[in-house]
Parts: structure tokens; C-alpha cells; sequence
């Protein structure tokens, strides 16, 4: 197998806001895997977050020794063993080589991806749309906007230095679509004591869920919030692996499962085993990248008590097609592999 990069520039339509940052463009680089004259693709986007630039994805990536492996298959059972590509590798660049081998794999058995992991039918599922921090009249709009589009879940971005604002616009967008399930992400930015005050405000507003709503690095103060909140809460930055998972199983609602932050398909399935039972359910997110890194997470997304799969609607321009979702459900393919599509190439795709 030989494998080849490329490195793409994802521009946003609009520039996206939260607690800790705002985000206009990101760049991914996109692994292609070739045998037998087939190709698997599979994307990793920088994160600074997480500390992951263009160059230090690009050089992780080219160091990926794929041709000691015969084949796709059986570089997918040694990923699956724990016997590589090696724990010192960020999850987000094994997600991005699980799957480019998924797709080459699902391509030579002539099958989707989501057949490959078991699942007969293509999965579909409602996804939650990100309204980032902006106005409380601009907020409206967007609400209005996406639900006459299809979108039954909007999620709403909090964390302002003054918190008055974000119940404002929570207020102002449950006016502007009152049948809309409503989730909300401060991205860790109160304090324990600021979410004791605002959860009881926020649920009865309708709220239906709160992602991460205290800063990330105390498990145990987050799952003593959500044993007292009067909405579920979700561990996101404090769900990061399997090991935070198992801290927190039980002890919190839901935990927000990324592929590029867990690690891939395979490892979001041993997340989503471990809490099997827990009384914590599982909440399928991503980060803003295009098509081809939704994708896999699609082909998953019937296992989700939540999707939060809209990473690729937030673009301007999306360079892959296949997994649909602008209004408001996203739909794995029942193509070989992932199922996904380059689209012509645009200026903003170098």
C-alpha cells in the first residue's frame, strides 16, 4: 500500500465564536491510500485546542509506515489489537489513517463502511446544527432559518463573560423556534458555582441537555453537577479517551464522542461498550472539517442518543459530498466505503 497527502484550506461561511476562541478557517490534510488500484481517503484538521498544526499533521502522517502491511484488512486488525499504529500518535491522525483504510477496505469487499462494523442498514439521524456566540436578534434569525430548513436539534453556544447574554439568546431563540430541541455548550467556560445558578434557568427555557459546562481537569466536580442538575449534562473536554470515559460512566448523562479526539471508529465503539448500561448515553460530535471527516462518525450514528455531526455545514464551500445533512439529517451511504465524494475543485481547495 502507498499512501499520499494533501493539504487543503477549509474556510467557514461565517466565523464561528465560542467561550474560548473564534475560528473563520482551519486547514485538513487528506490521506489517500492506494492498492490494487483502489483508494481510501481519510481527513485530519489542525487543531489548536489540541495543538495540532498543518505541519505537525503533515509530518505524523508521512511518517505512517503502511507498507509493511499486505493489505487494508489486515492493517485494520493490528489498529484493532492496539499494535499500531502506537500510542504516541495523536488520536486525530489514527482517525484519519482508521479511516482511509475503512474506505479502502469497504471498497475492496464492495460494501459500506457501517456493514463493515456491523450494521445492515445505511444509519440516518437527526442532527443537532451550531449556532455559535453572535447577537441575541442574529441568533433568532439563524433559529428561524434552520428550522424552516428541517433542523429539529439547534445547539447553542455559551460562555460570555456575562452570562446574561447567553441566557438572552437562549431566550430570544426558543421564541424564534419553540419546537426546537435545544442543547447547550459554555465549552467549560463557568464556574462550578455560575452552573448551579444559570442550569435551572437554562432548563426552563427548555433546554434539553449541557455539553461540558464547567472547566475541564475535575471529573469529580463535574459529575457531582450533573447528580444535582436539573438537566443532563455531557462531558465533553473531560471525556477525551477510554480511561476519562470509565471515570465518568454513571456519573454523568452523556459523554460527547469525537473520532479525532478518541481516536477513530473503533475506538468510539469501545467508548460506546464501556457505557453500555452506565445510565450514561453516547453523544456523537466533530470538529468543523468537511464531508470526508464526518463521514465515518455518520456510520455511526445510529448508536447515538445525540448527533452533533454538522461539522461540514459549517463551511463555505465543502470539497466532499455523500452524508447530505443540510436539512437537518445526515445519512450514511449504502455505497462502498464511506461513500463520499470529491467535489470539483474550488480556489479555496489548494
Amino acid at each position: 500500500m502507498k499512501s499520499t497527502l494533501r493539504t487543503v484550506r477549509l474556510a467557514l461561511a461565517e466565523p464561528l465564536r465560542i467561550s474560548r476562541s473564534t475560528m473563520a478557517a482551519r486547514d485538513a490534510v487528506w490521506l489517500t491510500v492506494e492498492h490494487d488500484g483502489l483508494r481510501g481517503h481519510g481527513e485530519a484538521v489542525t487543531s489548536v485546542y489540541y495543538g495540532l498544526g498543518t505541519e505537525t499533521l503533515v509530518r505524523l502522517l508521512s511518517a505512517v509506515d503502511l507498507s509493511r502491511f499486505p493489505d487494508p484488512e489486515s492493517a485494520l486488525e493490528a489498529l484493532r489489537a492496539g499494535q499500531w499504529p502506537g500510542a504516541d500518535l495523536p488520536p486525530a491522525v489514527t482517525a484519519a489513517v482508521e479511516s482511509a483504510l475503512l474506505d479502502l477496505a469497504g471498497k475492496r469487499a464492495g460494501v459500506p463502511v457501517h456493514r463493515l462494523l456491523g450494521t445492515a442498514a445505511p444509519p440516518v439521524a437527526a442532527t443537532a446544527r451550531t449556532l455559535g456566540i453572535t447577537t441575541p436578534a442574529r441568533a433568532a434569525a439563524q433559529a428561524r432559518h434552520l428550522v424552516a430548513s428541517g433542523f429539529e436539534i439547534v445547539k447553542v453556544k455559551a460562555g460570555t463573560p456575562d452570562p446574561e447574554d447567553d441566557v438572552e439568546r437562549v431566550r430570544v431563540i426558543r421564541d424564534a423556534a419553540p419546537r426546537a430541541r435545544l442543547l447547550l455548550d459554555p465549552n467549560g467556560a463557568w464556574s462550578v458555582a455560575q452552573a448551579d445558578t444559570l442550569l435551572p434557568r437554562f432548563a426552563a427555557l427548555g433546554v434539553e441537555a449541557v455539553e461540558q459546562p464547567v472547566a475541564p481537569g475535575d471529573p469529580d466536580a463535574l459529575g457531582a453537577l450533573a447528580e444535582r442538575a436539573p438537566l443532563p449534562v455531557i462531558a465533553d473536554e473531560d471525556a477525551v479517551d477510554l480511561a476519562d470515559v470509565r471515570r465518568l460512566a454513571g456519573r454523568v448523562h452523556g459523554v460527547n464522542v469525537k473520532l479525532a479526539k478518541c481516536g477513530g471508529v473503533h475506538a468510539a465503539l469501545r467508548i460506546r461498550d464501556a457505557i453500555e448500561g452506565s445510565g450514561t448515553a453516547l453523544m456523537l460530535g466533530c470538529l468543523t472539517a468537511s464531508t470526508l471527516g464526518l463521514a465515518p462518525a455518520v456510520h455511526l450514528a445510529d448508536r447515538a442518543r445525540w448527533a452533533d455531526l454538522d461539522g461540514h455545514l459549517l463551511l463555505a464551500h465543502d470539497p466532499w459530498t455523500g452524508i447530505g445533512g443540510a436539512d437537518g439529517t445526515v445519512r450514511a451511504s449504502d455505497r462502498p466505503g464511506l461513500g463520499v465524494e470529491e467535489v470539483a475543485a474550488r480556489e479555496d481547495v489548494a
